[in-house]
């Protein structure tokens, strides 16, 4: 916490932070593979941004790396899950905000399993989605490239899948929309779909957060010559597709085996590419080579 370490049952934060009175505050979450994070200048950018968005970028340090390193070592660390926040900081309890930041600027981490080729996902089985009635709201609302403190739609998204689940069912990840209908994301994932050998996503144009294992998503994909192709969607799109997977930062890709209770497969296109992922990793983290073979089948 602001540079220094603090055990995690001991650690505060004012109740006049605007992080937690406002949600002024921006985070990433990372996944962390032989002590190095995964794609770490795409997620610092992408909180300065954030940072940038709200007012503050100064704020993000420039030794932030520095100190997820030494939370890393702290907790003696190498495969872990690693937030990092940075809010306005303490100010008084007004919606305007002072022009001068105090930031407070937390790293946490918790252990995780081993990635890449010899690892096991963190989930324990390909997900189930389902629709939800709540929506992403317009970028024009809530700028939806900046990933902050304020995850209410995510949230209320969850609530709904939590409402509906039964004894014999719960989906595992909600399927959010547009407020015009179209595909947008899971409440916590970016959300892929095959359709006729074409890899489809929505686009960067629609209110969503373009994830950073998105993005490794689409270039392994395009290195492998695929049709890549992100747009405009609809539910039965998604209904219809052949394939349907996950990612972020923890899942990494997952598959999807059942869309409102239809079932889907976990195709081929799916498969190689969760293996190319992990193979990515294990050349970039563990300094090994691509093998041969599947991947593992997926929180």
């Amino acid at each position: 916490m602001n540079g220094d370490l603090v055990p995690a049952d001991v650690a505060t934060v004012s109740v006049r932070d605007r992080g937690f009175m406002y949600g002024d505050g921006a985070f990433e979450t990372l996944r962390v593979y032989g002590g190095d994070p995964f794609e770490w200048a795409a997620h610092r950018d992408r909180l300065r941004r954030t940072a940038e968005t709200l007012g503050f970028g100064e704020a993000v340090p420039d030794d932030l790396r520095e100190r997820v390193d030494a939370t890393l070592a702290a907790n003696d660390l190498d495969e872990a899950y690693c937030k990092v926040s940075v809010t306005r900081g303490v100010q008084p309890g007004k919606l305007t905000p002072d022009s001068d930041v105090d930031p407070t600027v937390v790293v946490y981490v918790a252990p995780l399993g081993r990635g890449g080729v010899d690892g096991d996902p963190v989930w324990d089985g390909p997900a189930t989605v389902q629709t939800v009635r709540t929506r992403r709201p317009p970028a024009e609302s809530l700028p939806a490239d900046a990933k902050t403190h304020n995850y209410l739609p995510g949230i209320l998204a969850r609530l709904e899948l939590r409402r509906a689940a039964t004894d014999d069912f719960a989906a595992d990840e909600a399927v959010m929309r547009t407020t015009d209908d179209d595909l947008a994301e899971g409440a916590t994932s970016n959300l892929f779909f095959v359709d006729g050998g074409t890899l489809k996503t929505p686009s960067d144009d629609l209110p969503i957060l373009p994830g950073v294992t998105r993005s490794a998503a689409i270039e392994l994909a395009e290195s492998e010559g695929f049709s890549v192709r992100t747009g405009r969607y609809t539910l039965d799109d998604l209904r219809d597709a052949d394939e349907v997977f996950l990612t972020n930062s923890t899942w990494e890709i997952r598959p999807v085996t059942s869309v409102d209770g239809i079932d889907v497969s976990v195709g081929p296109m799916t498969r190689l590419l969760s293996r190319l992922f992990d193979e990515r990793v294990e050349r970039e983290h563990y300094g090994g080579g691509a093998t041969d073979g599947d991947a593992p089948t997926e929180e």
